[in-house]
């Protein structure tokens, strides 16, 4: 049945339009409840659960369904959603929009009391219908609302109807479930307390008109991890005013949270401050100790040099909140029987949150799930509930779960409907699968990777032509020939956007059939791959490049210490070690070219945990070493997706999935020069170029360590490399490696990116037919925004999981210490590397209870001054390292100052530190 409105609307021109609405009303919709007769043959897929809840409810003792309105839903249920989702949620919770639920908006009625009705008529059609099917089980449906007015309308009706909380109340059999509601209102709270700490949120109109007027800029606020007092905004445009904007104190912070979307006013120029370089976290018991709080606030203030001073402002409101479930633990109100705790998230930028529970002893001591609900202006904290229990601190599988999670990696397992897509086993090449495709079988190609790797993405091999040039080629999985654009499985994988590697797991972007099995390239196997062959001399100089689906057989699956012992081998001269010393010599000629070009050679202490067998606990930690065959691969890698992104950019100019490197601005690079300079070395950065001489030329004989060090720093001066469509952009340059232009080829089995870069190449040789999205420049850069995401994210979640292990590892080795050199130095602390073990850790001058040395610190050398030592950044000093696991929920690896010996400062490296224990002696305290 068509229904349809039809109303006149003026245009901006001054016409009129006539416009026509039509609903297409169905009658063949069924009630989705199984077993229903009347509705046989009318059901698209079970809507409703076949066992209707049965709870032990005293309001509603029969058997129902539960019906939640609109802000119900929104409140109540996706306050525990991650926004994303909620667009997919909404989608599996449509009613049935049929001919005898449809409701027309009355006149003078408002969309919000249109969907209400809406709603209550969907609720009564269910139970009138529903008496037909259970009679004798009087099933029914149970209306839930918050809304006063819309309740007693329901009531009138003659609708069972409940709040949201009426009806968790009566769950006499759940009565934990009450923790998990939602709060209602922030407003009249606000009078119980007669204090206001915050200044109030201007509306949203008052924003916008402030913003397009330049009076209020907006940004995405960033709280800092080592001072909760101080956040940064950064602005968004892509225009000269696209900078960032430092808030300082809690009143300017205003209620913000991380990653809110906010209008910032700036203060005048005489209230700008510099970024403080001290470190702040926020770790008191008592909620209500504002005072404290301005006290720590003066402490920031101090005499800065004009240059230092940033743009400053404060929080005027929040323009979208991204409130997410955040992982933490509880810490219990010291008030006997209250049920008012604090929860500490484990992300130091997120404040702390206030909730109120009656299972606070049987969750001390446990990872656990808050929501926010709002945020007071009578509050030093924000209004939250409990949502989950994940399991005991320090479990690892509770550890691994929340860090997961804490960095929104996608770790479900894969649904049925992603498994659905995967090729039927046994699988085998098929005369089908090489139509447009190279038989390359007969190749001696072998593979080399890290110990124990099983997806294996890439191959090579490399031999001499009749005409004396050599042929190289790089060998990649060819993923996409298994993953369809636009199924289930392809969905899957571009949310997933990348693998993600911890210390004892791997959370696979696709199945495990294809990440270790069908499309990793296994030696002695036949699989499908997508080939990137040169003709070089042997000067690595290339004359021709062609590009090929392909089947190959690998001959080889090596280690890197494998592959480097068959090139030193003087006794091996092999088929594969013939190739891999050919390759191998091709490399170092076009990593010198390279480098001559300006590309940088950067360094980041890596570690590696050697796992007891049994236990799977850390008992060994080490860098890791790199051999001449780790730059071997990388050399061919970097030269296959460059001239990837060279031929897949002629064929789509507008539409080419690139990945770029942006040049730091100069005051990035402040740190490094000042470092520098305090060893007598000069360090340039006009241009990548003078960089990289700046720092092979930066050389002690006394002190070999240094160079690795000032690499070390200029790796932190860098800008984020991106992804993004070509046709979006204009500065296309890969800064750290000095190209023009930059994709990824090379690992498909973990990256959506490389995926797509594959079905573009696909179509440019002709190997592959097009899809809409792939030349749809604004879904690419929509892509492009959540594989960046992603990335970052699966960055954050890898050295959490090293951080975690880290600390088993010394939590079992017990007190050493051990050389470390100065990375930073701070107000009140310095940050140090210890190259035995890759870590890195602060030294904190100020303790509680202790008394404060003389610190005096100059950000201009930059050097800190206690007492009567000096200490520079690269200093040498001497730190004992052990698990400070005196706060639970943060536990982490503490130095202290061993050498030079600074009386009142320094310990003895022997010394065991009695704090360092705390829970797990009071916890036998109260065992006795």
């Amino acid at each position: 049945m068509l229904k349809s409105k039809t109303f006149l609307k003026k245009t901006r021109a001054g016409g009129v339009m006539k416009i026509v609405r039509e609903h297409y009303l169905r009658d063949d919709i069924g009630c989705g409840a199984p077993g229903c007769a009347a509705c046989d043959g009318a059901h698209e897929g079970p809507v409703l659960e076949p066992q209707p809840l049965d709870p032990a409810s005293s309001l509603c003792p029969r058997p129902h369904y539960l019906l939640p309105d609109t802000n119900v839903l929104l409140h109540q249920i996706l306050s525990v959603w991650r926004p994303g989702t909620w667009a997919s949620v909404a989608s599996s919770l449509r009613l049935p929009g049929s001919l005898e639920t449809y409701v027309e908006q009355e006149q003078g009625e408002n969309a919000n009391d249109r969907n209400d009705r809406a709603i209550r008529v969907a609720a009564k059609w269910y139970n009138e219908h529903l008496k037909k099917i259970s009679a004798e089980n009087h099933l029914q449906v149970i209306f839930i609302t918050n809304d006063k007015k819309n309740k007693e309308k329901a009531i009138e009706e003659g609708i069972p109807a409940f709040t949201c909380e009426e009806y968790v109340k009566s769950l006499t059999a759940n009565p934990e479930l009450i923790d998990r509601l939602a709060c209602l209102s922030e407003e009249g709270n606000e009078i119980e307390s007669g204090r206001i700490i915050f200044s109030e949120h201007l509306p949203l109109s008052k924003l916008q008109q402030g913003i397009k007027s330049g009076t209020y800029l907006q940004g995405t606020f960033r709280a800092s991890r080592e001072n909760y007092l101080e956040a940064t905004v950064w602005v968004h445009g892509d225009t000269e005013d696209d900078k960032e904007i430092i808030l300082q104190g809690l009143k300017n912070l205003n209620r913000a949270v991380h990653e809110d979307i906010v209008a910032v006013e700036l203060l005048p120029k005489n209230q700008w401050v510099a970024p403080s370089s001290v470190v702040l976290h926020d770790e008191g018991q008592n909620e209500d100790d504002v005072e404290k709080e301005e006290e720590r606030e003066r402490i920031l203030k101090t005499a800065a040099n004009e240059k230092m001073l940033k743009p400053t402002g404060r929080v005027v409101g929040i323009i979208k909140r991204n409130w997410r479930p955040y992982c933490g633990m509880l810490s219990k109100s010291d008030i006997k029987e209250s049920r008012r705790h604090l929860f500490t998230p484990a992300d130091r930028r997120i404040p702390r949150i206030r909730i109120e529970t009656r299972q606070a002893s049987a969750l001390e001591g446990r990872r656990i799930i808050v929501a926010i609900d709002g945020w007071p202006r009578n509050s030093r904290y924000p209004n939250g509930h409990f949502v989950k229990n994940l399991g005991d601190v320090g479990d690892k599988e509770t550890e691994t779960e929340v860090l997961l999670l804490e960095h929104d990696v996608p770790h479900q397992p894969f649904s049925q409907a992603v498994l659905s897509f995967l090729p039927k086993m046994p699988w085998s090449i098929t005369e089908k699968d090489m139509k447009n495709r190279e038989d390359l079988r007969h190749l001696c190609v072998c593979s080399v990777d890290p110990p124990g790797c099983t997806d294996i993405d890439d191959a090579l091999h490399c031999r001499e032509l009749e005409n004396g040039n050599l042929e190289v080629g790089v060998h990649i999985a060819d993923v996409s020939h298994f993953i369809r654009p636009g199924n289930a499985l392809d969905q899957e994988s571009a949310r997933r956007g990348t693998t993600v590697y911890l210390c004892e797991k791997r959370i696979d972007m696709v199945p495990e059939l294809l990440s270790s099995n069908l499309c990793s390239l296994r030696c002695n196997v036949d699989r499908l791959a997508f080939s990137c062959i040169w003709e070089m001399n042997h000067n690595a100089e290339i004359l021709k490049v062609r590009f090929t689906k392909s089947a190959i057989n690998s001959k080889a699956s090596l280690t890197y210490a494998e592959a480097q012992m068959r090139i030193d081998s003087a006794a091996m001269n092999d088929e594969i070690t013939t190739s891999l010393r050919g390759l191998n010599k091709l490399a170092k000629i076009l990593k010198k070219r390279r480098i001559e070009k300006g590309a940088l050679t950067l360094s980041s202490p890596e570690v590696r945990f050697h796992m007891d067998s049994e236990t799977h606990d850390p008992i060994d930690l080490q860098t890791k070493e790199l051999r001449e065959t780790n730059s071997m691969v990388e050399e061919f890698m970097l030269l296959a997706n460059i001239s990837v992104a060279k031929k897949i950019h002629e064929e789509f100019s507008e539409h080419a999935l690139l990945r770029k490197h942006p040049a730091p601005p100069p005051s990035n690079y402040e740190i490094l020069v000042k470092a520098a300079k305090s060893k007598n070395l000069e360090i340039k950065t006009d241009t990548a170029k003078s960089l990289a001489d700046s720092l092979d030329r930066a050389d002690s004989p006394t002190f070999p360590y240094l160079n690795t060090l000032l690499r070390i720093l200029a790796t932190r001066c860098m800008m984020q490399a991106v992804y993004f469509c070509s046709g979006m952009d204009n500065d296309f340059h890969h800064y750290g490696l000095a190209s023009p232009i930059y994709t990824h080829f090379t690992s498909p089995i973990r990256r959506y990116a490389d995926i797509i870069v594959h079905r573009l190449l696909a179509v440019a040789i002709g190997a592959d037919c097009t899809y809409p999205e792939l030349t749809d420049k604004h879904k690419l850069a929509d892509l492009c925004k959540n594989l960046n995401f992603r990335h970052k994210m699966a960055q954050y979640a890898q050295r959490a999981s090293v951080a975690f292990h880290t600390q088993l590892f010394f939590k079992s080795k017990g007190i050493v210490s051990e050389e470390a050199y100065i990375l930073f130095v701070r107000k009140n602390a310095i940050v140090v590397l210890i190259p035995k073990y890759g870590l890195e850790g602060t030294v904190f001058f100020e303790e509680k209870d202790k008394p404060k040395p003389r610190l005096i610190y100059d950000d201009e050398i930059p050097s800190l001054k206690i007492e009567d030592t000096v200490f520079h950044i690269f200093d040498k000093v001497k730190v004992k390292i052990m698990l400070d696991s005196s706060n639970l929920q943060h536990q982490k690896i503490r130095m202290s100052l061993v050498e030079p010996q600074i009386p009142g400062i320094s310990i003895s490296a022997d010394t065991p530190n009695m704090d360092i224990d705390e829970p797990e002696r009071k916890k036998k305290k109260r065992e006795k």
